[in-house]
């Protein structure tokens, strides 16, 4: 009778007993590809940005053609080194403009300028009919 259940026990723990991992696995492996295939459609949202000078053709060490326009964070604004008022911004765009049609406007701002003084800056520059402002 003793050895009856000993058999009877080992066969147990050798035959079936055990978890089956196969539906698991599947599982996993389905969510795995439900990410790779879902990561290919992510988009970074962004804006196009025009970036001062031109690529390597200005990096020659020839003068550029391009208007500086400055904004501290005091709110005072700079065309060429020289301080002028916001509204004063448009005509001398124009004058630099009819001199240099091809030339483009570079506005700096300094951190702390509030972003409505740079609207107006660029508004400004829209306005003299330059179109390409960095």
């Amino acid at each position: 009778m003793m050895r009856f259940r000993r058999d009877r026990n080992q066969g147990h723990a050798e035959g079936g007993t055990g978890i089956d991992l196969a539906p698991m696995l599947d599982f996993v492996l389905n969510l795995l590809i439900f990410f790779i295939i879902t990561a290919v459609f992510v988009k970074e949202v962004g804006f196009p940005v025009n970036r001062p000078g031109g690529g390597a053709a200005s990096s020659s060490g020839k003068p550029s053609d391009t208007l500086v326009v400055a904004v501290d964070g005091q709110g005072h604004v700079y065309v060429d080194g020289r301080e002028i008022d916001v509204r004063s911004v448009r005509a001398n765009v124009e004058r630099f403009h009819a001199a240099k049609p091809e030339a483009g406007v570079l506005v700096i701002a300094d951190h702390q300028t509030g972003s409505g003084l740079v609207v107006q800056v660029v508004d400004q520059i829209h306005l003299a009919g330059v179109e390409n402002v960095s």
